[in-house]
């Protein structure tokens, strides 16, 4: 018998145990597709569950009942709906429902990112925005963005005098990697715990809390099927080579008193009792837990963006010709780029601005949970269920973006909306209590690698290799990166 009749089986056999015990209420829910017994709607996700609920909303609406498995949930998937649930109702559905593996490589919910809303919660927050993320220590960290820019573009400098191709996948997650290992870690990359697994273990941490796990659905009998299915391993594996590398660099900075300039530096006082978190005592496992936060967000939203930026600008090369002579009229000839100057190039920031619309880094936010009883577009939202919010269907939305599938930076021009929470139609970091708090941080990298990459470089395709032959499609995840690696050649120039 194959392990899918085996996974199957359980479920038929749990679930009905588990419906002895459920009661249905009369609720105007809002509508949904029908329901298969025991799994719900779970068949109808596929591979990409934000491109397989973008399209059950063009037929069931922009609010949407679904069912996966024991959880009632609803898919939030235009402006208007979202900003209910990100604003009108933010203070009663911004909590967090318990994600098993989530609890586990968060070291039981002790982060910011999936922990439930508390005052726990509300004193992590406060501390990332007033203490790790505020704009006077991001500019301290940018002689590090520099130094890790710089070398990336000696790198590039080789590469171009022998015409290599260079996978800027693996080399922009290096140059992430290398930045938050100095700014949070206080430590290079090369030599670390993580040296030559970081890229695995990123992407393992993010597939793992990406996944649709049985244990989040079917509670009697999940966890077996999470171990059949191989999940359950998986998380331990990245889990236990993450935890090996914070314990590295905790050990790094007790025999090093000397290293007070960093994240974890501010987090070992604050376990001391040095410096206060409201009326919580920092344990080993919150600072773990944050310092996760950093490791994942840092790397990934940095290295990504950049690579879908160059993806899209290599596959229109009018914009690539467009943004390169903007970059090089206002750069000019000076020698010191710096991330201030991106405040001087309107078109990069419509490039940017873009491509978080067509391609979101996290196209499905991570769910939230509501509170109490709430009613949203008259429809009723019952107290536990989770919301699911669709960025990628918002993004795509026609009837606030014209040809929506075509990349047009020139959209923005004019129009005001930016990506920083307030506008409902641009949402690449999220909105509302939840929204991403360290945008700053890692938007300062993204603006000085691409500068950097348009005003020194001329790109081109592999030999044999046109626009039309580059892949658009997304990996799935937490966070969604490009599935088949960009490969481009860096040409010398005057500017190089």
């Amino acid at each position: 018998m194959s392990i899918l009749y085996i996974i199957v089986a359980i479920i038929f056999f749990a679930s009905i145990l588990a419906a002895k015990n459920t009661r249905k209420t009369k609720k105007n829910l809002p509508p949904g597709p029908p329901r298969l017994p025991i799994i719900g709607n779970l068949h109808q996700l596929g591979s990409k569950p934000h491109r397989s609920m973008l399209k059950l909303s063009e037929e069931y609406g922009s609010l949407m009942s679904l069912r996966f498995g024991n959880v009632s949930t609803v898919v939030a998937s235009s402006p208007e709906t979202v900003k209910d649930v990100l604003k009108t109702f933010d203070a009663d559905c911004c909590s967090r429902p318990y994600l098993t593996y989530a609890a586990r490589v968060s070291y039981n919910l002790n982060d910011l990112a999936f922990s439930p809303y508390s005052k726990y919660w509300r004193e992590v927050r406060k501390m990332t925005v007033l203490e790790l993320y505020t704009a006077k220590r991001v500019k301290s960290f940018r002689h590090i963005r520099e130094e890790e820019v710089g070398s990336f573009v000696d790198f590039l400098k080789q590469s171009a005098s022998l015409a290599n191709p260079v996978n800027l996948n693996k080399k922009l997650m290096k140059l992430s990697g290398s930045v938050i290992c100095r700014v949070g870690f206080g430590m290079n990359l090369k030599g670390s715990k993580l040296e030559n697994t970081y890229q695995e273990v990123i992407q393992g941490i993010m597939e793992v809390l990406g996944s649709f796990a049985a244990a989040d659905y079917f509670p009697v009998i999940g966890k077996l099927i999470d171990r059949i299915t191989g999940l359950h391993s998986k998380c331990e594996k990245v889990f236990k080579e993450m935890d090996a590398f914070f314990d590295q660099s905790i050990k790094h900075h007790l025999e090093d008193e000397s290293l007070e300039d960093d994240i974890i530096a501010l987090l070992l006082k604050m376990e001391r009792g040095e410096t206060s978190l409201g009326k919580f005592q920092l344990t080993r496992n919150h600072t773990k837990g944050i310092l996760l936060n950093v490791l994942i967000a840092g790397i990934d939203t940095s290295a990504h963006t950049v690579t879908w930026v160059m993806t899209h600008l290599i596959t229109n090369p009018r914009v690539l010709k467009k943004v390169q002579a903007e970059v090089r009229e206002v750069i000019r000839n000076k020698n010191h780029i710096t991330e201030e100057d991106i405040e001087r190039l309107e078109y990069l920031k419509m490039v940017i601005k873009e491509t978080f619309r067509i391609s979101p880094l996290v196209p499905l936010l991570i769910p939230r949970e509501a509170s109490k009883d709430i009613k949203i577009g008259g429809y009723d939202i019952p107290k536990k269920t989770w919301i699911h919010v669709n960025v990628w269907a918002v993004h795509r939305n026609p009837n606030v973006w014209k040809d929506p599938e075509t990349f047009i930076p020139e959209r923005f021009m004019d129009n005001g909306i930016d990506y920083k929470g307030l506008d409902f139609e641009l949402l690449p970091f999220g909105s509302g209590r939840r929204m991403c708090p360290g945008i700053g941080m890692g938007m300062a990298l993204v603006h000085l690698t691409l500068i950097n990459l348009l005003y020194r470089f001329d790109w081109k395709l592999p030999e044999g290799r046109e626009a039309k032959d580059v892949d658009l499609e997304e990996s799935y995840g937490l966070v969604c990166p490009k599935k088949v690696p960009l490969e481009l050649i860096p040409i010398l120039t005057q500017w190089t």
